[in-house]
């Protein structure tokens, strides 16, 4: 799997962290571990499994533990967690480096940072935003819109209608992320989401017209920039030999980065409007989400909840002239 990174100076700046001590240009420092570490087993001699490519946070206990020894004792402590040089130092509560720190930090050409906020509340918004800037990742031809708060990937082949949907669900008061290269990072074990690169970032391209910038023709409300990807939506041309599900008994899912996402497969003819579509796709995959089947509730007022096999909702569907 490719190993991410993100440079230094791209926390300081979205962190507001101050710099005590910077060995070379921030931009040049690459993390590329999204965990922490607190150093106190360090500072007491315990280096087993310690890895020197993670952020080591000291706060209150730690300074506080470093002020009450001995000047041997810190001299000791500071060169061999120095010597072990990790990639940056946070200080944090606004407690300042001494200046053992400092001659070791500079020693072994360790950055030192500090910051004011209180230990957890930032080891929390540095954690998350490691998380998702060196989250796994895979860019996806398709469309990401955000329908009544549901984040909907459209696939399809090119001139299937991704793009033409999009523009309708946006004037419809629903909201473009990323149109053709969609970038989704697995931020948490459970949770995918999606962005536009930065440099197509809120374009989109419509056969016959050419390239408009919907944040320009529709507004700031019609933009968002990242989303959480809910569920997944296949467009495909109607294939008369296909038998398509008529009754969404069960749901199909949709392996993305290790993640099982909620997917449909939507054929497309003339005469059928996919945006309205997708917006009641959207509302039911949150019905689902909470608990109800709108199929499973018809089949028990019909009596046949037992009869129906698991697995065959199409063997079902076809049961009914009225479907």
């Amino acid at each position: 799997m490719q190993q991410f990174t993100v440079p230094l100076s791209k926390l300081i700046g979205k962190l507001n962290i101050g710099v005590v001590y910077m060995p070379e240009e921030s931009g040049e420092i690459l993390i590329s571990s999204a965990d922490i570490n607190r150093p106190g087993l360090q500072l007491v001699g315990f280096f087993e499994y310690f890895d020197n490519k993670r952020i080591q946070l000291m706060g209150k206990s730690e300074m506080t533990f470093l002020s009450q020894q001995s000047p041997e004792v810190q001299e000791q402590a500071l060169e061999k967690f120095f010597a072990a040089t990790p990639v940056a130092v946070i200080i944090s509560r606004n407690f300042s480096p001494t200046e053992l720190m400092l001659e070791k930090a500079k020693k072994y050409k360790v950055p030192v940072l500090v910051t004011p906020e209180a230990t957890s509340n930032f080891a929390s918004a540095l954690n998350a935003m490691l998380n998702i800037e060196l989250a796994p990742r895979v860019t996806r031809h398709g469309v990401l819109v955000e329908v009544y708060g549901e984040g909907v990937l459209l696939l399809g082949d090119s001139g299937v209608g991704k793009s033409e949907t999009a523009i309708e669900l946006v004037k419809r008061g629903h909201r473009l992320i990323a149109d053709d290269a969609v970038e989704i990072r697995r931020v948490s074990s459970k949770t995918l989401v999606g962005s536009s690169p930065e440099n197509i970032r809120h374009f989109l391209e419509l056969r016959g017209i050419g390239i408009i910038n919907v944040r320009r023709i529709f507004g700031i409300g019609s933009v968002k920039v990242t989303e959480n990807i809910d569920m997944l939506i296949n467009l495909e041309i109607w294939n008369q030999s296909k038998v398509y599900d008529r009754m969404g008994m069960e749901n199909e899912f949709t392996d993305i980065l290790g993640i099982s996402v909620p997917s449909l497969t939507i054929p497309v003819k003339p005469g059928r409007n996919l945006a309205i579509i997708i917006e009641v796709a959207a509302m039911n995959n949150r019905q689902k989400k909470m608990g109800y089947n709108a199929a499973h509730e018809l089949l028990e007022r019909l009596g046949m909840g037992d009869d129906i096999p698991a697995g065959s909702p199409q063997k079902k569907a076809d049961q009914f002239d009225f479907f």
